[in-house]
């Protein structure tokens, strides 16, 4: 009796370690990182225009682990700042750094304790940091003969300063703005949430700029932050060095809400949502260029040539949530603006200020206002509400006053979609399958974060930190199966002894 006890603990234990050992395998990190966005100085829409103008001239020439979240402050309002960023903690022990939150360039760069014509102080009201190597522990400079300077140097992203033999750069940006400085490697901090109770502080050697010299806008101080954290697809983009070591997933979400006080998500992973529809990134492009194809307004195609949305040069269109407002070339302006203006009703009335298009009306946006389509490729649609492309510039005539957000380039210039078009809406970058993918959502909510990319398993993730690791789900079902089965050989064994004393 006592060899048959044996026989049986023996083969169910086996069992039950087959089961823990299955549930360690195939896990993948998924990050988030904290959105903050700032907006104590107010500023009317011809000031948001030059700044977004500007933002488009600075755009630059050129898995183990598991989900984290956090919340987003701010608004889409173009009264507000506008200014979407994060922080980060760079060397050893940490520096924290606030820095912008850039879809439209590659490199997350931050201000060096030797910089030049820096702000000391941030009318955003958090405080200014200067990154100082010599305090790191981890801190590496990077030479000239670095292999990863010599790519870089070929794509004219970097260049060699002969005279320190330290791999430097030089961001030059249309408005006259930029900055130099050095790029160096040393450690990246970020906190990894295991489940509810459980975060992980992990780090991961990455290559960043230190800028010594900053010039142009980015020295004014009403808008100072510590950097610029770009999110592009470029190889020394953070997202393409994290995952390329398998510590990310290459893809990453946001949220961002614009009604009420605002707020949002930004995730490194992927939003799930049965509604989310995707078009393909136009290949080969510096940005997230999309095929934008027609607009509709009321769901009436606008008679507007397909060849000024075409992908070269300089033209095509853009998704980019650095941006306030919003851009449209001439050729689809104009007729767009023609037949909002003309599906209106008599009690709406047109006028123009400071050179927008704007309207006084004393009832609400959507009872009067259509909604625009914006189709791409794919048979993938943005429909935009009235508060998607209109902005409320205050009151006129004992009536309110709402602009077209939709400003005017030249024909031969670039559509980029902002925080205008893109707020209230979840949006994934994918860019294992290079696609970008939306769907219309209350950003207040919590998200569903897929657990393996591409896959059904999926956790919950909110404007709190509550996640789980790439297997979870998996984990958690096989710990009860584990747990299952001890249960089982306990209550074998005890059944057997019983059986044993019985018959003795």
């Amino acid at each position: 009796m006592a060899g048959l006890v044996f026989y049986v603990v023996a083969a169910v234990v086996a069992l039950a370690a087959a089961a823990a050992s299955a549930s360690t395998d195939a896990v993948g990190f998924q990050r988030v990182l904290p959105l903050e966005r700032a907006f104590p100085v107010k500023e009317d829409l011809e000031v948001s225009k030059a700044r977004d103008r500007a933002r488009r001239g600075r755009m630059l020439q050129s898995y183990s682990g598991g989900i984290v979240d956090f919340t987003v402050d701010g608004t889409s309002d173009p009264y507000a700042v506008g200014l979407y960023y994060t922080k980060v903690r760079l060397g050893s022990p940490p520096q924290e750094f606030n820095v912008q939150i850039d879809t439209g360039s590659d490199i997350l760069w931050v201000t060096c304790s030797s910089c030049n014509d820096c702000p000391q102080n941030s009318g955003l009201g958090i405080p200014l940091n200067f990154f100082n190597g010599a305090s790191s522990s981890t801190f590496s400079p990077m030479s000239c003969s670095d292999s990863i300077c010599a790519s870089i140097v070929q794509t004219a992203s970097a260049e060699c300063n002969s005279g320190s033999n330290q791999c430097a750069y030089s961001f030059k940006y249309g408005d006259g703005s930029g900055t130099s400085g050095l790029y160096v490697s040393d450690m990246l901090y970020f906190d990894t949430v295991m489940d509810a109770s459980l975060i992980v502080n992990s780090s991961a050697p990455i290559v960043f700029g230190c800028s010594t010299s900053l010039f142009g806008d980015l020295t004014d101080s009403d808008r100072a932050v510590d950097g610029i954290f770009g999110f592009g697809q470029n190889g020394l983009s953070v997202i393409s060095q994290l995952s390329s070591r398998r510590i990310t997933p290459k893809v990453f979400s946001h949220c961002l809400k614009g009604e009420g006080s605002g707020g949002g998500i930004l995730v490194l992973g992927e939003i799930m949502d049965p509604r989310i529809v995707y078009t393909p990134l136009v290949p080969s492009q510096p940005h997230y260029n999309l095929h934008l194809q027609s607009i509709a307004v009321n769901g009436q195609v606008l008679p507007i040539d397909q060849g000024l949305f075409t992908t070269s040069g300089n033209r095509g269109t853009i998704i980019d949530s650095g941006t306030t407002l919003a851009y449209l070339v001439q050729g689809a302006y104009d007729p767009l603006v023609a037949a909002i203006t003309g599906s209106i009703s008599p009690s709406v009335r047109p006028i123009t200020s400071k050179g927008n298009q704007c309207y006084l009306l004393s009832t609400s946006l959507a009872e009067v206002f259509p909604q625009v389509s914006f189709n791409f490729a794919g048979g993938a649609s943005m429909v935009l509400r009235p508060i998607d492309y209109l902005v409320h510039m205050g009151f006129a005539d004992g009536a309110t006053m709402w602009c077209m957000g939709f400003l005017k380039v030249p024909n031969q210039g670039t559509t980029i979609l902002g925080d205008l078009v893109l707020k209230d809406k979840i949006f994934v970058y994918d860019l294992v399958h290079q696609r970008i993918g939306w769907a219309d959502y209350d950003c207040a909510l919590s998200v569903n974060v897929s657990i393996t990319s591409g896959k059904d398993e999926y956790v919950s993730a909110g404007q709190l930190s509550v996640s789980s690791s790439s297997s979870t789900g998996e984990i958690f079902k096989a710990m009860h199966r584990y747990y299952s089965v001890l249960v089982l050989v306990l209550v074998l064994v005890l059944h057997l002894l019983l059986l044993g004393i019985l018959f003795q």
